[in-house]
């Protein structure tokens, strides 16, 4: 696994998460189980294993999220507006189309609301170039090139 980079506002998200899934979601799949154990014969309580299952992902996504938290690198934000860098927000045109993207850790990749992962094709061609730029980037459909037209 290579380096995981996260944004101060993906990292704020991951710990409300963690807080909701111990403080809410963990005590209600409890108090699930010691309900399920009162109605008797665990073995064919399907109450019983639904809940232990869900404690058993939930556990899971707690440790997961405490990974992440512990090992990932928050990116800080620079006033260098020169290169594209992880955290820079830029304004390319391909072709005929301009989009704006922000370039973020594989995490918090959500290409659909333009935040593209620095592991991308799209975020790995843009990095470490600068505004006004021709960048050739290879998609499925084979290479177009945009043009860095602001950093961000």
């Amino acid at each position: 696994m290579g380096t995981n980079y996260i944004t101060p506002n993906g990292l704020e998200k991951l710990k409300e998460e963690m807080e909701h899934l111990k403080k809410v979601k963990m005590p209600e799949i409890i108090e699930r189980i010691s309900r399920a154990k009162e109605l008797g014969d665990l073995s064919e309580n399907a109450e019983y294993h639904d809940a232990k299952d869900e404690q058993g992902f939930i556990a899971g996504r707690i440790i997961e999220i405490e990974n992440l938290i512990n090992k990932s690198i928050v990116i800080q934000e620079s006033n260098n507006h020169d290169t594209v860098n992880i955290g820079s927000t830029i304004k390319v045109k391909c072709g005929d189309n301009k989009f704006q993207y922000t370039i973020v850790g594989s995490n918090e990749s959500d290409p659909t609301k333009g935040f593209i992962s620095n592991e991308s094709p799209l975020g790995r061609a843009f990095l470490g170039h600068n505004k006004g730029e021709k960048v050739k980037v290879i998609v499925p459909k084979g290479e177009m090139e945009c043009e860095i037209l602001e950093i961000s």
